[in-house]
């Protein structure tokens, strides 16, 4: 069985604890393909995929995509292109969701989680927007299931008291990636920011990392339970 993560670098797993490596510990007899991009923008993402074909034989994808669309309006220097409003974000992920459907027999639509802790504020308003909107596009669409893993964050996030700490300076994302490659060291900084699940107010730490990972498991092992059960009628 082969699996495609596609997306930025809450993806690759870099800056912050990378989930992939979680799952690929608790699956390993499934090949996994990271397809993680830093910066990556649901507008660049198209691009990079059509220069980039991807293969056609993925059992399954998880699209994971717009959390830069926001967070990018908060950073002095955008490293994509990003969608200048809501119809051109719905414009490039149809487009994207179109050239991951052509080589994955089904698709997990994952919802942007997050940027910052505080819930309440302005960028996750947006995201939950975005999300909404993510939502109404797979309903038109065949063998696509939606997560909405900001949801599953928000629930967590409910029981604790998180600061509001956003990293907005480029150079201070680059030295997080630089210098906080250990999760034990990736935690101390997230502790010390007054955050719970994320290093940064986007990027995972441990206990963030852990979350994906069990909430990928849990689409994973769906299919693969469709899958055994298909096979045998």
């Amino acid at each position: 069985m082969k699996i495609a993560l596609i997306g930025d670098s809450l993806t690759e797993g870099r800056p912050g604890v990378s989930f992939f490596n979680i799952l690929k510990k608790k699956f390993p007899d499934i090949t996994f393909v990271n397809l993680g991009k830093p910066g990556e923008s649901v507008k660049s993402l198209y691009t990079r995929l059509i220069k980039t074909k991807l293969d056609i034989d993925y059992d399954l994808s998880f699209l994971w995509i717009g959390v830069n669309d926001v967070y990018s309006k908060l950073l002095s220097v955008q490293a994509q292109p990003v969608a200048k409003d809501h119809d051109e974000f719905k414009d490039c992920y149809e487009k994207v969701l179109g050239l991951v459907l052509g080589s994955s027999k089904k698709v997990v639509a994952v919802t942007p989680a997050l940027v910052g802790e505080n819930t309440d504020n302005a960028p996750n308003n947006e995201i939950t927007e975005l999300n909404d909107l993510i939502q109404s596009i797979i309903s038109k669409q065949t063998n696509v299931s939606f997560l909405d893993i900001q949801s599953v964050f928000l629930s967590h996030l409910s029981k604790v008291s998180s600061s509001d700490y956003i990293s907005t300076k480029v150079m201070r994302v680059m030295m997080d990636v630089l210098f906080y490659r250990k999760p034990s060291r990736i935690d101390r900084l997230s502790k010390e920011r007054g955050l719970h699940l994320t290093l940064d107010g986007i990027h995972l730490n441990s206990a963030g990392a852990q979350i994906v990972a069990e909430t990928y498991a849990s689409e994973i092992e769906r299919f693969l339970t469709y899958k055994n059960r298909d096979a045998i009628q």
